[in-house]
């Protein structure tokens, strides 16, 4: 961040988002000589951009191995009420990635319900109650292929420095496991700050320091604990994001879905049920970028019927906690 204030990042700062995004519990010690800086200019510039507000990282789950599905679901609203019912919908602790898209006049977010649970249907049900919510549309994601942790908008870094601070493989012979009561209010305080000191993860499970390490490690090295970097994509150049949703002939499917997850453009893919068959998240330099993006790259897959575009005007939730806003935290409106 410049001296007057600009959000755009320089490289040492990028150089932290990367090394942030490859591990997002790296010591500070541990990054600063990867970089070829000093520890105390990399604990300044990461504390500087917290504060802020641009920089953190959080903590999501990922209950798929704990046999939950994924679910993404579109909304279509009046446009004085999308604003409150995103908020609300991003208070609630079992959803992620809430945006305002289309102007104000449609929200999309992600859930995930256990096969036979009534967690998603109750939040469809709340949904479809909302008299201001005109539509759902829910699609189950049955295969990703991109993930945001990989957009190569974050790669900053030689491939030399990422490998030295990548953390061990994840384990493949560890299996699912349950969350307990204290797991829950571990990923509470993480999904705010995912690099609180274990001192305040030990306070708010009970656990002692030694027992929050050693069930973070295995939360982490099962797959189930991943941590994130959330920014405004602003900061690193970008301002044109969007939703988009595909409808692909079924015996192109796997390989359209493959050559969207190379396009660097691309920070998420998965195939889903629904009228649509793939979607995906694209994060562009501009309007204009966006514009030659789905003119050029996307029209020219052979597999590709129809294309739904819908525009990302804010972004209020993303893996972690609800995203700090003034004009979020003053809404009132509940769904009922």
């Amino acid at each position: 961040m410049n001296s007057t204030g600009s959000t755009t990042l320089d490289k040492v700062d990028r150089d932290l988002v990367h090394a942030l995004q490859i591990d997002g519990r790296a010591p500070f010690n541990k990054i600063a000589e990867g970089l070829g800086v000093s520890d105390s200019t990399i604990a300044r510039r990461y504390h500087r951009l917290y504060a802020a507000g641009l920089l953190r990282v959080v903590a999501s789950v990922n209950l798929s191995r704990l046999g939950y599905v994924p679910w993404t679901i579109r909304l279509q609203c009046t446009p004085d009420a999308a604003a409150g019912i995103a908020a609300a919908l991003a208070r609630r602790a079992d959803t992620f990635w809430v945006h305002l898209l289309s102007g104000g006049t449609e929200i999309s977010c992600g859930t995930q319900t256990r096969p036979g649970g009534d967690g998603g249907s109750l939040l469809l049900h709340k949904l479809s109650r909302t008299t201001r919510v005109v539509s759902v549309r829910a699609h189950s994601m049955l295969q990703g292929f991109a993930s945001p942790a990989h957009w190569s908008g974050f790669v900053s870094l030689t491939d030399e420095q990422a490998e030295a601070l990548r953390p061990e493989p994840l384990a493949a012979d560890d299996g699912p496991t349950d969350l307990s009561q204290e797991d829950h209010a571990l990923m509470d305080v993480l999904s705010r700050n995912g690099r609180a000191g274990f001192g305040e993860l030990a306070d708010a499970t009970g656990w002692s320091e030694s027992t929050v390490r050693r069930r973070m490690d295995h939360l982490r090295r099962t797959g189930i604990l991943r941590y994130e970097v959330e920014l405004p994509m602003s900061a690193l150049g970008y301002h044109a994001e969007a939703r988009l949703w595909l409808s692909v002939r079924p015996s192109e499917l796997v390989a359209t879905a493959h050559a969207l997850a190379d396009h660097p453009e691309v920070s998420f893919a998965a195939v889903t049920t629904g009228p649509t068959n793939l979607m995906a998240a694209v994060i562009c330099r501009d309007h204009s970028d966006l514009y030659r993006y789905l003119t050029e790259r996307v029209a020219s897959l052979e597999g590709v019927h129809n294309v739904e575009t819908a525009t990302v005007d804010r972004t209020v939730k993303r893996a972690g906690s609800a995203l700090p806003s003034d004009a979020f935290r003053e809404s009132n409106l509940r769904m009922t």
